[in-house]
């Protein structure tokens, strides 16, 4: 038994809009937070819209609709009443600290407190806090309500009831889990980490387009282009993951950041969110 009901999701980007919407269909309360009122409206009404597609695709009921809308409520602050904690946020270790901090002040003491950080370690993220035994990693893959998989991310000092509670709380959400230790890029971010960096290398040294590797990778059997999925990520996120993993393997070459995607991130081409990246985008 979990004894979760109620969820807080911290951050109304994208992955956050994910999160919340699918805690909401398996029946969870959520609060989606954020400190921007702007960005808690554009992520809800994001959510309402993701939920209408399935709609109009007969995935789901309009009275479904209106029930699972019903459990989802935006918050300004994190004094709510939480069994859980999902962090997804910018990919800043201070700036998540300075929340979990605000956050183990106000949560009950049996509350579990997790981060959807990609690469950064999460003994270093549980250091500051109070109790870094209720603290994992708890990792979705973008888009969330699409994507099965997540990590679930055990810091040096998670309790492994906490493991437990989290894996039965993954099922719960109709997901797949898959344990992690505590390395940089934890699995899939490792493993994944070269189908962007060796295409970026491409592109930088002049051999190819991100429209040709695209393609190339396409018809190869990719349901997307590594340039294509850098724009749905954020290209500023990926490069702060590729950032993160070559300073965790101590400057190794085969990590190295482009320089290409930093003139992007620079530049405020931040894919599909800001209406251009590698690709330009009609934003809504």
């Amino acid at each position: 038994m979990i004894n979760i009901k109620t969820i807080l999701v911290a951050g109304a980007g994208t992955m956050g809009q994910g999160i919340a919407q699918v805690c909401a269909q398996a029946g969870y309360k959520v609060f989606l937070f954020d400190v921007q009122p702007e960005s808690i409206q554009r992520g809800l009404l994001a959510i309402d819209k993701n939920l209408q597609i399935l709609v109009s695709k007969n995935k789901l009921k309009q009275e479904e609709l209106v029930d699972i809308a019903s459990r989802i409520k935006g918050t300004e602050t994190v004094d709510v009443p939480a069994d859980l904690v999902i962090e997804a946020i910018i990919e800043e270790a201070e700036a998540k600290r300075k929340l979990f901090a605000a956050i183990e002040k106000v949560v009950a003491p049996s509350a579990i407190i997790t981060s959807n950080t990609s690469s950064i370690p999460i003994t270093q993220l549980a250091a500051t806090l109070r109790h870094p035994d209720r603290f994992a990693g708890l990792h979705f893959f973008n888009p969330a309500p699409v994507m099965k998989l997540v990590e679930i991310i055990s810091g040096v000092a998670t309790e492994e009831s906490v493991m437990e509670k989290l894996k039965l709380f993954v099922q719960s959400i109709h997901k797949v889990s898959v344990v992690a230790e505590d390395a940089p890029g934890f699995i899939v971010n490792r493993v994944a980490r070269h189908y962007y960096v060796e295409a970026l290398k491409l592109v930088e040294e002049g051999v190819a387009s991100p429209e040709e590797v695209d393609a190339l990778l396409r018809a190869s059997g990719f349901k997307m282009g590594a340039f294509e999925l850098m724009d749905l990520i954020g290209i500023d996120i990926n490069f702060s993951v590729t950032s993160s993993l070559y300073n965790g393997f101590h400057q190794e070459p085969r990590f190295r950041p482009s320089r290409v995607q930093q003139q992007k991130v620079l530049a405020g081409h931040l894919g599909k969110k800001s209406g251009q990246g590698f690709y330009k985008y009609n934003k809504d």
